[in-house]
């Protein structure tokens, strides 16, 4: 019986050997490469069409939201297993709505993970995180068909406010004037941009702009919400 082929994408190496090591314990499965990076992560997919990939979302050249995506378009076989360190239903959805299929939260037992591989190989969700039964495995498996069938973006995950935000953010309207034109306050203006930052795994305004782009937004082409977000 063919091995599940897993390919380890994480920035810290020490991290990297201790899965490389645990996995290679199990006859059922095998590593086939390694990442520390995003490019590197999404070349390695191409190239090695894995069976499943296990993402750090904190890597050096770019977001984790965005690398799900590019790692679906050069490899639409892979099967996306986000381990992490966030333990939070805001994560986990982002990841969901860019394409993962699994979440694990890098505190779970070696067991968590063994078993989450082995789900995902078989094209089925795994969702490990405190407050899971706020996003059922269901909805996990809904929001991954939609992405791989081009109905949805990284960017359905942003309620219809957190979008004006975001619009108003890149178009390089300070806190104080965003909050003006919505007729907001500034702390409620900060939590929206720090809300949909966390949603969609990004850091800077660099990145919000990069996101901007590459989903049309700024141009007008971006899909809207749907009615009552």
């Amino acid at each position: 019986m063919p091995k599940i082929r897993v390919l380890i994408a994480d920035d810290h190496a020490v991290l990297r050997t201790g899965l490389r090591l645990l996995i290679h314990t199990q006859a059922d499965m095998e590593v086939v490469g390694e990442a520390g990076t995003f490019p590197e992560a999404i070349e390695a997919c191409g190239k090695m069409t894995p069976d499943v990939l296990t993402l750090d979302l904190n890597m050096p050249g770019g977001t984790g939201a965005r690398a799900i995506a590019d790692v679906l378009r050069v490899s639409p076989t892979t099967h996306v297993l986000v381990l992490t360190m966030h333990d939070d239903t805001v994560y986990l959805r982002a990841c969901l709505a860019a394409g993962a299929l699994g979440y694990v939260v890098k505190k779970a037992a070696d067991t968590e993970l063994l078993s989450a591989i082995r789900t995902l190989s078989q094209g089925r969700a795994y969702v490990n995180v405190t407050d899971q039964p706020v996003v059922s495995k269901a909805e996990t498996l809904a929001a991954t068909k939609r992405i791989r069938e081009g109905k949805a973006t990284p960017l359905d995950t942003l309620s219809e406010r957190e979008r004006e935000v975001l619009l108003l953010v890149v178009q390089g309207h300070t806190n104080q004037a965003i909050a003006d034109k919505l007729f907001l306050s500034v702390k409620t203006v900060e939590s929206y941009r720090a809300r949909l930052m966390s949603k969609l795994g990004m850091h800077s305004r660099a990145d919000l702009m990069r996101f901007a782009i590459d989903t049309g937004l700024l141009s007008g082409d971006a899909p809207t919400p749907p009615a009552g977000e």
